[in-house]
């Protein structure tokens, strides 16, 4: 095996800026195109009904992610073996632009829009996915070990931030309601979006694949790739002896191999949560972008602070405590959700519909606001500390294997938590019932979570909660 190249340990600030920067230009795809904006549209405007809806996107999110989890630990095995990262980021982020772009055509109405979409959707998706993996193999050669978590935790905050920036622009000047043609900040749609084909929402995708080419950028500018390794054919037969060894010796690794499967299942509950949020809302509360919007803006903003909070909590207590009081919270959120339609609360509780109009002004949509908000707080601190678990599991001369088998851990199920919705949904031809498949994710990962011991430090194991 060719020795490695020595890393950039220190990498210039503008470099380390740029890296970061891929989460700000990324992120729009998962917050405009996966979350509040083109999914609940596609559910409620493209599809025969929203259940319909829930249950295609389901499918299609799933076909992704079994597509994803089938090859992106090779590739990545093979492009650590190759050495360099960037021609990889560029071929994929031509799929995130392709994909995305296309999705302005999926008009209502039109033939084959539904397909389109899906399609498209799939293609944007994988794009979105793989660049994603060969930014991340990038931290390790940029930073020394002990600023990685600096170093990721910037790329978390430009990422909620460009998620939170590219949601205002849509709402507050291209997405407008259709029945009083203004955005939320009161405009008319900006280049003339017709409110009554969804233009507004329909944009979201070229606004996404313009805003990826502008702020990836700075990344193939300024951020140091690795040099080249070895010829694609050697990269690949040694990728993938590489790939063995590694899954072998996390098998052999008890805690460790425990934590990866715990996370593999509450992770798939997250991911499924995200992307069915919005087109929950659509269909059973009636929302339309506008209100969806709010509730981005929301969850993103709880997001944040979450994260904040659940660090404090995590340097505190640990990370296994947060991670199952986080769990814990989500499960309760996901069965009040389920409890939740235009009429109904908590499953009986009936509710007199409101007088007047307005936005948010019945009990559920209210109810549904702060279950968001919840959700937002706690989903933050699932994030970060399941990166800090990881780092007292791992041995630290074998840390950046670790962090791979955790990338193909969140890749090798990520198919399993948006299928089951859309098998559960395609069933009992309920979105309600359907959302339920997400609560025995969640309990899943809780309980494998509970038996991970934990080091509490060197030499020491902590083995009950």
């Amino acid at each position: 095996m060719p020795s490695s190249p020595a890393p950039h340990r220190h990498a210039s600030p503008a470099a380390l800026f740029s890296w970061a920067l891929f989460d700000w230009a990324a992120q729009p795809y998962f917050t405009l195109i996966t979350t509040f904006v083109f999914a609940p549209y596609f559910a409620s405007h493209l599809a025969a009904t929203p259940a319909e809806g829930q249950a295609l996107w389901g499918y299609a999110a799933g076909a992704a992610g079994l597509i994803i989890a089938l090859t992106s630990p090779l590739l990545g095995a093979i492009a650590d073996a190759a050495g360099r990262r960037k021609p990889w980021i560029a071929a994929f982020s031509a799929l995130l632009v392709a994909g995305a772009a296309a999705l302005w055509f999926a008009a209502p109405g039109g033939a084959g829009a539904v397909t389109l979409a899906l399609v498209a959707y799939g293609v944007a998706t994988l794009g979105a996915e793989y660049a994603t993996v060969f930014n991340n193999a990038m931290m390790p050669d940029l930073v020394s070990p002990k600023r990685l978590g600096r170093l990721s935790g910037m790329g978390w905050a430009m990422g909620y931030l460009g998620g939170l920036v590219s949601l205002v622009m849509v709402l507050g000047f291209l997405a407008a309601d259709a029945e009083s043609g203004r955005t939320i900040l009161g405009f008319s749609p900006a280049f003339g979006l017709d409110p009554a084909t969804h233009a507004g929402d329909r944009a979201s995708g070229p606004l996404t694949a313009i805003w990826y080419l502008i702020f990836v950028a700075p990344l193939f500018l300024f951020v140091p790739d690795a040099a080249p390794r070895m010829p694609v054919g050697r990269a690949v037969r040694f990728g993938i002896a590489n790939l063995k060894e590694s899954i072998r010796h996390a098998r052999q690794e008890k805690s460790l191999w425990m934590f990866l499967a715990a996370s593999m299942a509450y992770r798939d509950a997250l991911t499924a949560l995200f992307a069915f949020g919005g087109i929950f809302a659509a269909g059973q509360l009636g929302w339309q972008t506008l209100q969806i919007g709010l509730f981005g803006i929301l969850l993103t903003v709880t997001g944040t602070a979450g994260a904040l909070v659940g660090g404090f909590l995590d340097d505190r207590f640990g990370p296994r405590p947060v991670l199952i009081g986080s769990i814990a919270i989500l499960t309760g959120c996901c069965l009040a959700i389920v409890s939740i339609d235009r009429e109904t609360v908590f499953f009986v509780i009936h509710v007199a519909q409101p007088q007047t109009g307005g936005l948010f002004a019945s009990l559920p949509e209210r109810l549904y606001l702060v279950l968001g908000g919840l959700i937002g707080a706690a989903a933050g601190p699932l994030q970060a500390a399941s990166r800090t678990l990881l780092v007292r599991l791992s041995q630290p001369e074998r840390m950046t294997e670790a962090f791979g088998l955790y990338a193909l851990a969140g890749k090798a199920t990520s198919f399993i938590g948006p299928v089951a919705v859309a098998v559960v949904t395609s069933v009992s031809g309920s979105q309600r019932i359907g959302i339920s498949a997400i609560i025995a994710l969640f309990v899943l990962g809780g309980l494998l979570l509970a038996k991970v011991p934990v080091r509490q430090g060197r030499g020491s194991i902590q083995t009950s909660f």
